[in-house]
């Protein structure tokens, strides 16, 4: 029950590359010779080739990823190995690995975000001249462009996206030097550790430092908050791909046939997808449970920690690969869309506002409108199909041109307002979004 190496493995390279700054800053203030500290950092290396070949047997004995390193380690290079952990504590170690974990984890997301967001713009900028029912309470409402619809999901992960990056700050300031509580004796230059990692500084309280998991929990919220907007757009693929919407057709790989029924096409991905964020949210309420009870400043219950972190973690990179896939690959039936949209008296609203601009009082407007809508019911037309003297009877301001105003597309187009599902505003949209992506892939080309 003690031991971690069951999980903790995961912080390999991390636990490598914080023993290998440790070992240097231990050489700049006398404690190690140069030669003892080449031959540590070059051991290391040599430890973590033979972890990433598979070549080093773990074990439980020694409970955890830095015992098992250290101890593999001495067995290369002998006493010198032995030195490494002077001024440090398992405890400050562990909070060193978990820190550059997350941080690795978050750009990671971000990435996978990028990605999943490069797919949502790629057919927003393909369906933009689809007109689509716009939705409230998953009653027909509005007509809007589908790629308005689809930059919808492009808003929500712009956030998480950002809020990711802010856990990574949050995490970026080592605790390397904390000790098990109470800091150390030596001389440590740990603001020179914390610029070898790529952390913007360091902690400024042991105590807090080795019993601190707040980026951890961060982490993972951002990840169940990923999770609950990939869970949104699951649905709705869910529900698109069904028989009674038929607006789209999922990639067939993504898909899968009944055991029984040999018609059956099950969105088997989108509906584990919409299950997923069950976990992440358990995950990140299994941390806050953890840590909302301890004294400062380490108690063991943080190894608890590290299990929900990993799966939240690895659950969100894999929904979000996923999805990626999933986007770029859908295709949408504008005819079936279309229908949709003739369906349901979309534009009632539009004739509210035509029936303002020629100064009805809005109240008045809205009753009018409805008693139209009413009455193209009765006649079993739609609202645009009602003919003028049906309109003017229920509402005698209404104006000769009030066919225009109830053209769905045009209904789009009049709302031409930042934000808005207006042709030229949602171009601008995908420019915008468009621009952000590829200032996000200069830096690696």
């Amino acid at each position: 029950m003690n031991a971690s190496i069951d999980f903790d493995r995961r912080l390999a390279r991390f636990d490598v590359r914080g023993s290998q700054a440790h070992a240097r800053m231990l050489g700049r203030i006398g404690v190690l010779s140069a030669d003892e500290v080449t031959r540590i950092v070059e051991g290391l290396a040599a430890v973590l080739g033979e972890l990433e070949r598979g070549e080093l047997q773990l074990e439980a004995r020694l409970e955890d990823i830095h015992m098992n390193v250290e101890a593999r380690l001495t067995q290369l290079i002998g006493e010198a190995g032995a030195k490494l952990h002077t001024a440090r504590s398992r405890n400050d170690q562990v909070a060193l690995d978990l820190r550059l974990y997350a941080r690795d984890a978050a750009e990671v997301l971000m990435a996978r975000i990028d990605a999943l967001e490069a797919a949502l713009v790629g057919q927003a900028r393909r369906t933009v001249d689809v007109i689509a029912p716009g939705y409230t309470h998953l009653q027909r409402a509005q007509p809007v462009r589908l790629g308005h619809h689809l930059l919808a999901y492009f808003e929500m992960l712009e956030r998480d996206r950002g809020r990711l990056g802010d856990a990574a700050r949050r995490a970026g300031e080592s605790p390397l030097g904390a000790g098990a509580l109470a800091a150390s004796s030596f001389a440590l230059d740990r603001s020179g550790v914390a610029a070898e990692l790529g952390f913007h500084g360091v902690t400024h309280n042991s105590l807090d430092a080795v019993g601190d998991r707040d980026f951890a929990i961060e982490l993972t919220a951002a990840c169940a908050l990923t999770a609950t907007h990939l869970s949104r757009l699951g649905e709705e693929l869910v529900l698109w791909a069904s028989q009674e919407f038929g607006f789209a057709r999922l990639p067939e790989g993504y898909c899968s046939g009944s055991s029984l029924m040999p018609q059956k096409v099950n969105p088997d991905i989108p509906e584990l997808v919409r299950a997923k964020v069950g976990r992440v949210v358990g995950d990140l309420v299994t941390l806050l449970m953890v840590v909302k009870g301890l004294p400062l400043a380490y108690n063991k219950d943080l190894q608890e920690t590290q299990e929900p972190l990993y799966d939240a973690v690895e659950t969100t990179a894999q929904v979000l690969g996923v999805m990626a896939g999933l986007v770029r690959g859908l295709e949408f039936d504008a005819a079936r869309l279309a229908r949709a949209v003739d369906g349901g008296h979309l534009t009632a609203t539009e004739l509210a506002d035509h029936l303002v601009g020629r100064g009805v009082p809005f109240r008045r407007a809205h009753d009018q409108s409805g008693a139209a809508v009413r009455r193209a019911i009765e006649l079993g037309v739609e609202l645009r199909a009602l003919p003028l003297d049906e309109l003017r009877a229920v509402a005698p301001e209404v104006g000769p041109d009030v066919g225009e105003w109830l053209d769905p597309a045009r209904a789009a187009d009049r709302r031409d307002v930042v934000g808005g599902p207006a042709r030229g505003r949602v171009m601008d949209e995908i420019a915008r979004a468009e621009a952000l992506l590829a200032a996000r892939l200069e830096p690696s080309q």
